[in-house]
């Protein structure tokens, strides 16, 4: 069976980004209208909620599948920056709509807003929307578990923090039927936090992708255990991971045996991108091979005759960055 976009990365991320659209606009049609028939604040900002959702959606379904072009001439670096940027709008936009609904329902609180009539239906809306959050989410979540798309996993997330938002929203109702009424505006007060905390949350994560910031340690240590497989390795020195986007770009000086040929050199070099290339979310590789012993690394200390580094045991810089493979004595 054929989809309408395609079976490739690209065209399965669009189709996903499209079904929330579809899910969130019938999230909002029904929470909407049964909301303003009857008066309840708290309907009326998990609606709301939806309608950021629908926007973050449909962001993400327009800007989002950028990253799967290649690189091209006014992007030689591909395009992968764009999905954080696709997600920090998201995010964004989540926060200002958290914080209208905050003001509507502190206004409810203070009694600015007149309780919310009785009705199955005002239930019912809030079961539907629950269902409907569910499916979307175990839907994005089973596309999003090969492609690892970080605005994917943002929609993902806020269907699920939506099943939370209307389990307040519900508590609001039922406090309409047990007569006590202010609970519908205070849980439309809750809604809002967890909303714009939401909102926060996904523009933090995104903002690290967006401005190249370090991975975890343990980024730092595959790339370094990877380089270290390939037994012409004698160091590594001055290496550098960061984001690039949601990818990893790796820059690093590996030490090798300066009396090789430029050939075998070559090869070397070739051998060690294409590994670094092969691990998960690892995008530009750069390296540069240094004859061992040199001790040009830049985070060699300062001092040493003639403004050389200080040279530590064997003649070789002492250095706490350095990870250096001992090199046996020759006679």
């Amino acid at each position: 069976m054929r989809h309408p976009f395609g079976d490739d990365e690209k065209a399965r991320f669009q189709r996903a980004a499209g079904v929330n659209v579809l899910g969130n606009a019938v999230k909002i049609a029904v929470e909407g209208a049964v909301g303003f028939t009857f008066g309840s604040v708290a309907l009326i900002a998990d609606a709301a909620h939806s309608v950021a959702d629908l926007i973050a959606s449909a962001v993400v379904f327009l800007w989002g599948g950028a990253r799967y072009d290649g690189a091209d001439e006014t992007h030689p670096h591909g395009h992968q920056r764009i999905e954080p940027l696709t997600a920090l709008l998201v995010g964004a936009t989540i926060v200002i709509l958290g914080l209208l609904l905050l003001r509507e329902s502190i206004r409810g609180v203070i009694g600015a807003h007149s309780p919310p009539r009785r009705s199955l239906l005002l239930i019912g809306a809030l079961l539907f929307a629950m269902a409907d959050m569910y499916v979307l989410y175990w839907y994005t979540e089973r596309v999003n578990a090969d492609l690892g798309s970080t605005a994917l996993d943002a929609l993902a997330l806020d269907c699920l923090n939506d099943i939370y938002t209307t389990i307040a929203a519900l508590v609001g109702i039922f406090g309409v039927f047990l007569n006590v009424p202010i609970l519908d505006p205070i849980a439309g007060a809750l809604v809002s936090v967890l909303v714009v905390y939401q909102g926060i949350e996904i523009g933090r994560e995104n903002v690290t992708y967006l401005v190249g910031a370090a991975p975890p340690a343990a980024d730092r240590e595959r790339v370094t255990a990877a380089l270290r497989e390939n037994p012409a390795v004698e160091g590594v020195h001055d290496l550098t991971v960061y984001y690039d986007g949601t990818d990893l770009e790796v820059e690093v000086h590996v030490e090798v045996d300066g009396e090789m040929t430029l050939r075998e050199a070559h090869t070397i070099e070739t051998e060690l991108v294409t590994g670094i290339r092969r691990l998960e979310d690892v995008g530009d590789v750069h390296v540069h091979l240094d004859p061992s012993g040199l001790g040009e690394w830049k985070d060699a200390p300062e001092g040493g005759e003639n403004g050389r580094p200080n040279a530590g045991e064997g003649g070789r810089p002492e250095s706490d960055e350095s990870d250096r493979r001992p090199v046996d004595d020759e006679a």
